[in-house]
């Protein structure tokens, strides 16, 4: 009964815990200035609710994280993004 119990898995374990690190939305497509009007693109920084998305989840860098979040606001201003919704995409 002296016998060596190894854990045997049905997959081999990934230790690695090194994540891929998101690269910006706008420097990857090589844009230097959101406009509040175009719309289409402000509505992939929301989620389903309306809400602006967080630098972390979309992975865009801090200054153009605040310049988004001057856009998205100017544009629900002028009325062509909701403020809030219940089902927005």
């Amino acid at each position: 009964m002296n016998k060596k119990t190894e854990l045997k898995y049905l997959t081999p374990l990934n230790i690695e815990s090194k994540h891929n690190k998101k690269k910006c939305y706008f420097q990857n497509k090589k844009i230097n200035f959101i406009d509040y009007k175009n719309f289409y693109l402000l509505k992939k920084f929301l989620n389903e609710r309306g809400e602006i998305g967080s630098r972390r989840a979309t992975g865009t860098t801090a200054k153009k994280q605040r310049r988004l979040k001057i856009a998205i606001k100017r544009c629900r201003h002028i009325g062509l993004l909701p403020f809030t919704t219940d089902n927005f995409k």
